[in-house]
């Protein structure tokens, strides 16, 4: 199907080379975000650096054998792509779920959800592309205790089946 494009309504909409795509260089990063203990976010795409209304974009990297503190984003979605590395999710009220996710994975974590995010390599960082849906960048820091024993849950959505969960 094809749209025909909309005409500019400002004359800011209509100077493409100020106000059209945007390149933000990996050296250009910005580590000024709101951290969680365990783990270095930066900043490439925001309200503040590009002008992004509706998104959130940056790194988060996760040093061997670490994990971060419990959290929560919010009212924001988040999406979690695993650039290298295995990354080992918990979450719940107790962080009492445990799923892992390895590169070329992406990982969904819906609004308000207490998480934690763990390097599973004593070796290699955890390197991840990080986006939410908001220009704002929400973290909440918490502070619960984890169940000992959390219960793993396999990937899986609601049209393809798996095998019962381990626990």
């Amino acid at each position: 199907m094809t749209v025909d494009a909309p005409q500019p309504n400002s004359p800011d909409e209509g100077n493409w080379r100020d106000n059209g795509v945007r390149v933000v260089k990996s050296n250009q990063l910005d580590t000024n975000t709101p951290q969680t203990p365990g783990m270095n976010r930066a900043a490439a795409i925001d309200a503040a650096r590009v002008g992004a209304q509706k998104l959130w974009a940056g790194t988060v990297t996760i040093h061997p054998d670490a994990k971060t503190g419990a959290h929560h984003h919010g009212e924001l979605e988040s999406v979690i792509y695993i650039v290298r590395g295995r990354a080992r999710m918990r979450w719940g009220e107790h962080l009492e779920f445990v799923a892992e996710a390895e590169p070329g994975d992406f990982i969904f974590v819906p609004p308000f959800v207490p998480h934690q995010e763990i390097n599973a390599s004593s070796e290699e960082p955890l390197e991840c592309v990080l986006v939410r849906s908001d220009s704002e960048a929400v973290v909440v820091n918490l502070d619960i205790d984890a169940a000992e024993q959390p219960s793993t849950v396999l990937w899986v959505d609601p049209i393809h089946q798996s095998p019962v969960s381990e626990g």
